[in-house]
């Protein structure tokens, strides 16, 4: 969980992820139906309110988030917003050199998903710890 000052919150997360190499940052909310990035990976830092989170699809894990949580999105692993609180607040940024686009299911052959999803590079530093941060103890290549 990251701290956050009262004055202006979702920078605190934009300066972090951005001098750990998790550039392209946006701030707006999560999406309400299932989506997969297959050519990034996402982190999402949640500054204000709360929120039900589904990973995984239909039948993947539900998360409970709020101020100070950063979620890791690997690519291709989906992900909604099941609920949420009024002023969602969330920072999104993706690693430098990669670029989001928003895939649901049916939209292309899986193989070609998979394919896109298996050429996405680990992150070169852990959004929120750098180079000694947790992320890679749970992230195989």
């Amino acid at each position: 969980m990251v701290s956050l000052p009262s004055e202006d919150p979702a920078a605190v997360f934009e300066d972090l992820f951005h001098a750990h190499g998790w550039t392209s940052s946006w701030r707006n909310g999560i999406f309400p139906f299932h989506h997969f990035h297959s050519t990034a990976h996402e982190v999402l830092g949640i500054y204000a309110g709360t929120a039900s989170v589904r990973l995984g699809g239909d039948s993947g894990v539900t998360l409970s988030v709020e101020p100070g949580d950063v979620v890791v999105i690997p690519a291709g692993v989906g992900h909604k917003k099941l609920g949420a609180s009024n002023g969602l607040g969330v920072v999104g940024a993706y690693p430098d050199g990669q670029h989001s686009d928003i895939c649901r299911g049916g939209e292309r052959p899986h193989e070609h998903n998979l394919e896109r999803v298996s050429q996405v590079p680990l992150p070169a530093m852990d959004p929120v710890y750098g180079t000694k941060g947790p992320l890679f103890d749970h992230w195989d290549d």
